[in-house]
């Protein structure tokens, strides 16, 4: 790859480095510039530009981290769509993310372009969420890099993964001597049902015995027969060794012990043993408590079926140290809280305008034409829903009967405009008050552009980045910008204002600084059906 200064006359399909200003346009970092470009920057007075030019053998940075992405991904996990050379790994269901920090410290060796950050190992994470992102450092990396990088990702199975909590059977016991308050004991019992069902789990039987080995270990047989599949035993008085009440109750209900003690603090008396193939853990007396302890770190793993023994334990000292100290105020605050800096994936819905009369097209209703045997409605509708867009908002009102039967079984809401006849500003009002509150923003899709496809639109929704920004998110097509546009919540006020046959497009020019222009493979965002010969052209396309 080549970067640096260029010659205005020579910079058409160059990649824009820096910012650029001409007159009342602003080409942003990142654009490829077309001759078009090039043309109003002269124009300007501009000589020369700060770019980068792709030779033989680069790979551009969005399909060098996609495909890094894919070869890292593992079960359970997804992949968004690259943008400005990132791709994340997200979360499909909740669990502990699985992986060797050595074969992430072994993929980012490779090149300093190629670069690949993870949450902690074992960290607990919940659906959407982000488990990792590839970052591409430069707008380009040799093909070489990403194929080792490939390779070193998949040499033994996907790098990261992610295993799922699953539910299963669990029993509480807890023991009482004579000084102890049942207000305790079910304090702890309900701070031991919190912890479980924010991992998916639920309490399923619970016990109080005396504090003696004969008395818990009845009550551990008892709760066994009953089809516990993890003991939980919480002692009025903490375990000090291993010939102690509690270990020795297992062993008399004819279990055993695997490890007694464990190298994070706040949490080092916790005892694992087992019983008929199940765990039995003894808990430290901090597991009362709902700030994270090490009982966390063992219970999360074990709900996801993972391993737990002697060494897993012993392992567990770096990063153990969980006291809270004046310079870390507070890491304990939530036991159960996701991963530490770890963004959720934003909420994007997606509002497909279906309510026009059509005008252009005389009497037949467009959205009900068929394109390739399908109506041109339902295949727009279906691009969103196998999109990353959720919910999606259909919105009604000429014929709406007859595209609502169309839309049957799809999973999707709708919302009628009664004041359709005022044009398409009465839809994009009906439609974004249906938005849920929830979602971060919305797609708005005209329901005229089927050829659309699920990937672009999750390439929007994958520029949409807040705190980077990228508020509204509009396509491209060799500098032609097209729809949907996405746009978040914070503009849903002034779009719901506009009044009219008119959509928003003015407050794209009204906030500059806050679009993200984000380039398609395809003109597919440029199409729509406004006209008998653009349905005809459509139609031929798709028989070609």
């Amino acid at each position: 790859m080549k970067f640096g200064p260029v010659p205005v006359g020579e910079a058409a399909g160059a990649i824009l480095a820096h910012s650029q200003r001409a007159d009342t346009s602003t080409f942003k970092k990142g654009r490829t510039l077309t001759a078009e470009d090039v043309a109003e920057l002269a124009q300007a007075g501009i000589e020369t530009v700060v770019a980068a030019r792709l030779e033989p053998g680069d790979v551009p940075e969005d399909l060098a981290a996609g495909r890094i992405a894919e070869a890292v991904c593992g079960d359970g996990l997804s992949v968004t769509a690259a943008f400005t050379g990132r791709c994340n790994l997200i979360a499909e269901v909740a669990g502990t993310v699985i992986y060797d920090p050595a074969t992430i410290d072994a993929l980012n060796l490779i090149d300093e372009g190629i670069t690949f950050a993870a949450v902690p190992p074992y960290a607990v994470v919940r659906p959407r969420q982000m488990v990792g992102t590839v970052k591409i450092i430069p707008f380009a990396v040799p093909e070489q890099a990403v194929e080792t990088g490939e390779q070193r990702a998949k040499q033994d199975g996907p790098t990261v993964r992610l295993a799922p909590f699953r539910a299963r059977p669990v029993g509480l016991i807890q023991t009482r001597l004579s000084a102890t308050k049942e207000s305790v004991l079910d304090k702890t019992t309900k701070v031991t049902r919190n912890r479980l069902t924010a991992l998916g789990n639920e309490l399923t039987m619970q016990d109080r015995c005396q504090h003696t080995t004969d008395a818990l270990a009845n009550a551990i047989r008892r709760q066994r027969d009953q089809g516990a599949e993890l003991l939980l035993i919480n002692g009025a008085s903490a375990i000090i060794d291993r010939r102690d009440v509690i270990p020795a109750a297992i062993e008399q209900a004819g279990g055993h012990v695997i490890h007694f003690g464990m190298p994070v603090d706040p949490g080092n008396l916790i005892l694992l043993g087992q019983l008929d193939g199940f765990p039995v853990l003894g808990l430290p007396g901090c597991a009362r408590s709902p700030k994270l302890n090490g009982f966390d770190w063992i219970l999360a793993r074990l709900l996801a079926d993972q391993p737990v023994d002697r060494e897993q334990i012993t392992r567990m000292g770096a990063g153990g140290l969980l006291t809270d100290i004046p310079s870390r105020p507070l890491p304990r605050a939530d036991a159960v809280s996701p991963a530490p800096s770890a963004p959720t994936l934003p909420r994007i819905a997606a509002v497909v305008l279906a309510a026009g009369q059509s005008r252009r097209m005389g009497s037949a209703n467009k959205l009900l034409a068929e394109i390739d045997g399908q109506p041109m409605v339902q295949r727009t509708v279906d691009a969103v829903l196998n999109s990353r867009a959720e919910p999606v908002v259909v919105v009604t009102g000429h014929e709406a009967n007859r595209v609502r039967t169309t839309l049957a079984g799809r999973d999707v809401t709708f919302a009628d405009s009664p004041d359709y006849e005022r044009g398409l500003s009465a839809s994009l009002n009906a439609g974004l008050n249906a938005v849920p509150e929830e979602c971060d923003g919305a797609l708005i899709v005209l329901g005229d552009m089927p050829l659309v496809s699920a990937p672009e639109l999750d390439k929007l929704i994958a520029a949409f980045n807040l705190q980077e920004g990228r508020a509204i998110c509009v396509p491209t097509w060799k500098g032609k910008r097209g729809n949907p546009v996405l746009w978040a919540r914070r503009f849903f006020v002034g779009m719901t204002t506009v009044t009219g046959d008119v959509g928003a497009r003015h407050l794209i020019g009204e906030n500059a600084e806050v679009v993200a222009e984000v380039p398609m493979e395809s003109a597919n965002t440029l199409v729509d059906v406004d006209s008998p010969a653009a349905l005809a052209s459509i139609r031929t396309r798709e028989t070609a």
